[in-house]
């Protein structure tokens, strides 16, 4: 057999887990570290940005004429205090989604990038788990830059706050991975628009700027069904120190929602490259 026929023959797999999974995500990671050093950080930054301007102007400006909230579980705290969980886990949210649906849509359909790394031994799980890594990353480091104007401003009202940097990467965790599942089914620019048609929404009525009880019992079943009031309440519970058991189904929604987008991105990829 020649060394052409050799090269040209269709790459197999063998099957089970070692035809998805060759255990390097970490070299798709430090491939996205490396890239970014060329990116214009402006652009990377403005997604920091956002929700900080929202704490400054909704939280110290319309909170000096609100007072105080009850959150979820009762607990009576300052309007400030009372958004910034939320817009601590939009920052999360908004880290994540970033690069795991507009850069994932560009390496996939035009960078041809996934085509590349999958003709190396990497399998489609490891390419989704380190795509999804990265877009966590940039997630995680959102919210730390948010944690620390928190605690400048004293809106980390207790202790537990210091557990809301792990909740923070969990929440960051399931945006990616949900984020790069449903950006594998986009096929033109003009798609993109849907993520964010579904984004705004949700960030504005995840109990983000007021309680959830402000609604009819029904439009609270679905803000209920919705991930990021998930996340709000999450943080909001660990910031505050107003815990409850019913925080753990928060955690489970998630840990849930990363399963899930983790399955379909790989099975996404493996369909479209691997055949």
């Amino acid at each position: 057999m020649t060394t052409t026929e050799l090269t040209d023959a269709p790459r197999v797999r063998a099957g089970g887990v070692r035809a998805l999974w060759a255990g390097n995500p970490w070299s798709v990671v430090l491939r996205g570290l490396i890239a970014a050093r060329s990116s214009s950080f402006v652009v990377i930054l403005s997604g920091f940005f956002e929700p900080v301007l929202y704490l400054a102007s909704m939280g110290i400006g319309l909170g000096a004429l609100i007072g105080d909230v009850q959150t979820e579980s009762g607990a009576s705290v300052p309007y400030a205090a009372f958004i910034a969980p939320a817009l601590l886990a939009v920052s999360a949210m908004n880290g994540a989604i970033y690069d795991s649906t507009w850069n994932v849509f560009f390496k996939l359909n035009y960078g041809k990038l996934y085509e590349g790394m999958l003709a190396t031994s990497l399998g489609p799980l490891d390419v989704a788990l380190g795509e999804i890594i990265y877009a966590l990353l940039r997630g995680l480091v959102y919210a730390s830059g948010f944690m620390i104007i928190m605690q400048i401003w004293g809106l980390n009202l207790s202790w537990t706050a210091v557990f809301a940097l792990p909740a923070v990467a969990l929440i960051a965790f399931g945006f990616a991975s949900f984020g790069m599942a449903v950006t594998s089914y986009m096929k033109a620019f003009q798609h993109m628009d849907w993520i964010q048609f579904v984004l705004m929404p949700m960030f504005l009525f995840s109990a983000t700027f007021y309680p959830i009880t402000v609604y009819p019992e029904w439009v609270q079943a679905i803000v209920r069904a919705l991930p990021l009031w998930h996340g709000v309440e999450l943080i909001r519970g660990l910031t505050t120190g107003a815990l409850y058991p019913g925080m753990l189904w928060h955690v489970l929604y998630y840990v849930v929602m990363i399963a899930i987008g983790l399955v379909f991105t790989t099975k996404r990829l493996r369909a479209l490259f691997l055949g």
